[in-house]
């Protein structure tokens, strides 16, 4: 079996398609071409095709799991997830997992870091609220306990924000029960939120 040509793709220019004696077999990006050393005129074995078809199939959901984490970070547990809807293998995973890791690409306490300050800055989420996003993003329970231990200052300074954005609807400000229970059903602290309150 001969490599008979190698061509790069039209619609994804990043990829090359490989025939086989003058038939397409399987696509490689440009990073796994040049490390596979695969050229034209290159005799390959049957089990080699194999072996590169299994690879092909690898890289194309690594390129697609780059384009995820550079739309949004995500948690290990969501590329998982995404990665076995690709119909990946555990070792197929495991090989794209220690790809990203040593890019420093999945980081679950950075993860967490970065998921607790844009949910601050965009919602006011209570520590409660984001304990639960996070478990369901399948973030530990240490890692969580970390981040929002480094964050209890700005837990407090989210909640006065929200009150002060709440009270400028009238059904907020002219009914205090009715802003304490929001807030609580928000995940913040009874006390906390009556502090704050009495304190104004």
């Amino acid at each position: 079996m001969i490599i008979s040509a190698i061509t790069q793709q039209v619609k994804r220019a990043d990829r090359y398609s490989i025939f086989i004696d003058g038939e397409y077999s399987f696509s490689l990006s440009e990073r796994e071409l040049i490390a596979s050393g695969i050229h034209s005129g290159l005799e390959i074995s049957p089990t080699e095709v194999k072996n590169y078809k299994k690879l092909s199939q690898t890289d194309k959901v690594y390129g697609l799991v780059l384009n995820l984490i550079a739309r949004r970070a995500r948690s290990q547990k969501e590329l998982i997830d995404y990665m076995r809807r690709k119909n990946l293998d555990d070792s197929e995973v495991q090989i794209i997992l220690n790809k990203l890791s040593k890019s420093r690409l999945v980081d679950d306490l950075e993860f967490a870091r970065r998921w607790v300050q844009n949910r601050r800055d965009l919602k006011n989420a209570s520590n409660r609220k984001l304990h639960l996003e996070l478990r369901v993003k399948g973030i530990n329970s240490e890692i969580i306990d970390e981040v929002l231990a480094n964050s209890l200052d700005d837990e407090q300074s989210a909640l006065a924000e929200l009150i002060e954005k709440k009270r400028r609807q009238a059904k907020y400000r002219e009914d205090p029960q009715k802003l304490m229970a929001y807030l609580a059903r928000q995940g913040f602290n009874y006390s906390d939120i009556k502090n704050i309150l009495d304190f104004e």
